[in-house]
């Protein structure tokens, strides 16, 4: 009889049992993980950028807008005295279409929010001699994109270029919203400062109680 460690040490090694964790499977290759996917030749000195589609599910209701800070700063103040403008306001922000269009006459406005048209008419003349808002035609407004824009993709106006191909919508670039605006001759003074570079909205209130703007 021969004699050993009582630890088990010396004892023969089975060979190990085999695995169960399966390995995932590689996601198929895409047009951004996989090399097979198509590739896009740019010309010297140029550059590509992937963006996602302007939508979200995230959000209520699944839209989602850009909004200045400073723009809201200064609404707070410019219209503490006269808060049914803010109320008016925020119900613009919330209906804007892609580009910040709103398909609404007063009437409409008046009805959802219960109130007369009269009230609602002073309110949209007090914010387009502010710039905020603009009358693009009869029951069709623009919030100024400088201060409030919801992305995506919309349809181009009639008369508009289409920018994309046929059945896609073209894409909202606020920069160029804001270039249109400076370039076109129709848009009203008040309208084309606040969306002019380097505007800044001094949120201080002067002895009218009026914010002012500076650029």
């Amino acid at each position: 009889m021969s004699s050993g460690p009582l630890d088990g040490s010396a004892a023969p090694k089975l060979p190990g049992a085999p695995s169960r964790r399966r390995r995932r499977p590689k996601p198929p290759p895409t047009t951004y993980s996989g090399s097979s996917g198509p590739t896009i030749e740019l010309p010297a000195g140029h550059a590509a950028q992937v963006f996602p589609v302007g939508f979200s599910t995230g959000f209520i209701g699944e839209s989602f807008s850009m909004d200045s800070l400073e723009f809201m700063r200064w609404a707070a103040k410019r219209y503490d005295s006269d808060r049914f403008v803010l109320v008016v306001l925020f119900r613009l922000m919330g209906s804007q279409k892609p580009g910040g269009l709103i398909e609404a006459t007063h009437e409409a406005v008046a009805a959802d929010l219960g109130y007369s048209r009269p009230h609602i008419s002073r309110v949209f003349s007090v914010l387009e001699a502010d710039g905020a808002l603009r009358k693009v035609q009869r029951g069709v407004y623009q919030l100024n994109p400088a201060a409030s824009l919801r992305g995506g993709l919309r349809e181009p106006r009639k008369g508009e270029k289409r920018r994309s191909r046929a059945g896609v919508g073209d894409r909202v670039e606020q920069l160029d919203l804001l270039r249109e605006i400076m370039e076109d001759p129709d848009v009203p003074e008040a309208f084309r400062a606040m969306a002019a570079p380097g505007m800044r909205l001094d949120v201080r209130k002067g002895s009218d109680g009026e914010g002012k703007a500076t650029s």
